[in-house]
């Protein structure tokens, strides 16, 4: 008898685990877990809206109108005054797609007589109402306005200096805040938005508004999507290659600043409210 083999030992069919160092793996796993949660915290989180189809609405320092088109379309917002620093054809040339909104929301204003929307360029944030070249003229002078909003207010790049340009956005602020606030109605409200962290956290936009007898009423994040359509339009216009850059997918977030009362002091809180316009004193997540 030939003498008996010892069976082979099965070799691996798969790449050996070596246990990675805590150095290599333990941080990445810990930011991923955590950029996860992120992501799907922000995905359950139902989006804050703080306009109502009742509400008379102003926005300034638009880029593309797609915002303006998303209130209309999306949210049945009616009763609209939108306005651009730009003329028409300057608009037209930064942001080409804006011409398409613009047709689309002034032939709803023409077509519906419960539509009222009005587009205007050349309308200075730092004027308004004020009279002459910028002011928006006698739809915005007379005022009584729920909302005025400014989304992402920026000065554009005036100096590659961090502090001047953090200086030159502040008095934009500023001034914005004070040619505002005489343009609201009894209970109406300022809305800002701008991006999350340096170099605008470095503007103190609360302390800007408390400067000028404003209040914050809340703050949340902002969730473009809550917006179809909309697109964040950079204060230079398009990126001419195409670009990846996107402002709707940057953490961004919104203020909602009201009137001081007429003793100049802070009024109590007011209690939060589950409906699509709830407002607080605190900041929400």
């Amino acid at each position: 008898m030939g003498k008996s083999r010892k069976p082979k030992a099965n070799r691996p069919t798969h790449t050996p685990y070596n246990k990675p160092s805590k150095t290599q793996d333990h941080g990445v796993k810990i930011k991923s877990r955590a950029k996860t949660a992120r992501s799907q915290q922000q995905q359950n989180q139902i989006p804050t809206l703080p306009f109502d189809t009742r509400h008379r609405i102003l926005l300034v320092g638009e880029g593309d109108f797609s915002f303006t088109h998303s209130l209309y379309n999306s949210h049945h917002c009616h009763n609209l005054i939108a306005t651009c620093f730009d003329n028409d054809t300057v608009l037209a040339e930064k942001y080409p797609q804006s011409t398409a909104y613009i047709q689309e929301l002034e032939a709803a204003a023409r077509e519906d007589e419960t539509v009222h929307i009005k587009i205007l360029y050349g309308v200075d944030a730092t004027k308004l109402g004020k009279g002459g070249l910028g002011s928006g003229g006698k739809e915005i002078k007379k005022g009584g306005f729920d909302r005025v909003v400014f989304n992402f207010p920026h000065v554009g790049g005036l100096t590659k200096d961090v502090n001047r340009q953090v200086r030159h956005n502040q008095e934009l602020l500023v001034n914005f805040f004070k040619a505002a606030a005489p343009l609201l109605a009894p209970e109406g409200s300022i809305i800002i938005t701008i991006f999350e962290g340096e170099p605008y956290s470095l503007w103190n936009i609360r302390d800007l508004a408390r400067h000028v007898d404003l209040k914050l009423g809340r703050s949340f994040k902002f969730q473009a999507e809550a917006y179809p359509g909309y697109k964040h339009a950079r204060t230079l216009g398009n990126i001419q290659s195409g670009g990846g850059w996107k402002g709707e997918d940057r953490e961004a977030r919104t203020y909602i600043f009201e009137r001081k009362d007429e003793d100049g002091k802070q009024g109590p809180p007011k209690p939060q409210k589950n409906n699509r316009d709830g407002s607080s004193d605190s900041d929400d997540d």
